[in-house]
């Protein structure tokens, strides 16, 4: 595990993103097969089930290898779909043939159907760090911890599962968790996949 400091996020954000984009392109690419290897053997990946993917951008982790599964299995794919940048809105769209690119240069899927977030049965995040307690930290704009909000406002859950999808590297010794702070359920990396609450072995 790297050890990184966290009293300041900015530089915890700076420091994962020089490891993130040290990775060479064909480790890249090898991590991302695993990683969806690791998913696949853990029989996430059921027919019908209604599964969010992000679509990955720069140095993040591929999720084209798990796209292929979820396609194969028979699963309803969604995507992220900002709707509001002012008020950092987002909700998740059916994968479709329709695309559009987004303020920040990613693809997500165009038309007026959504999926809210309550609705789903699994999430798959993109992120920059995480820790052993399963506190995720992102790019910072807040889009996912909006979107999942109310998963702090629940006593017990009822879905949906929420996974991080990172290279090894990404792990942090500790990251200070904020009022505001959705924690992952999993996090999968091509080591494996690390469960932080009792629902690994949920169907």
């Amino acid at each position: 595990m790297h050890a990184v400091n966290t009293a300041d996020r900015l530089v915890l954000r700076r420091q994962m993103r020089k490891l993130r984009a040290a990775i060479a392109p064909a480790a890249q690419q090898i991590a991302a097969r695993r990683v969806a290897r690791h998913i696949d053997l853990a029989h996430l990946l059921k027919p019908g089930a209604r599964i969010a993917v992000y679509a990955a951008m720069a140095d993040e982790l591929s999720t084209a290898p798990l796209l292929s599964l979820l396609a194969r299995r028979g699963a309803q794919v969604f995507m992220p779909r900002i709707e509001d940048t002012r008020r950092r809105r987002m909700s998740f769209a059916p994968l479709g043939n329709r695309w559009r690119m987004n303020r920040f240069g990613i693809a997500e899927p165009a038309g007026h159907q959504r999926q809210a977030a309550q609705f789903l049965n699994i999430v798959f995040l993109p992120l920059l760090a995480f820790d052993d307690s399963g506190t995720r930290l992102g790019m910072g704009g807040g889009y996912y911890d909006r979107a999942l909000a109310f998963r702090l406002r629940r006593r017990r859950w009822s879905g949906p599962r929420l996974i991080g999808m990172a290279f090894d590297c990404q792990s942090a010794a500790a990251i200070a968790r904020e009022a505001h702070d959705v924690q992952l359920d999993a996090i999968v990396t091509p080591q494996g996949i690390r469960w932080f609450s009792s629902l690994g072995s949920a169907t």
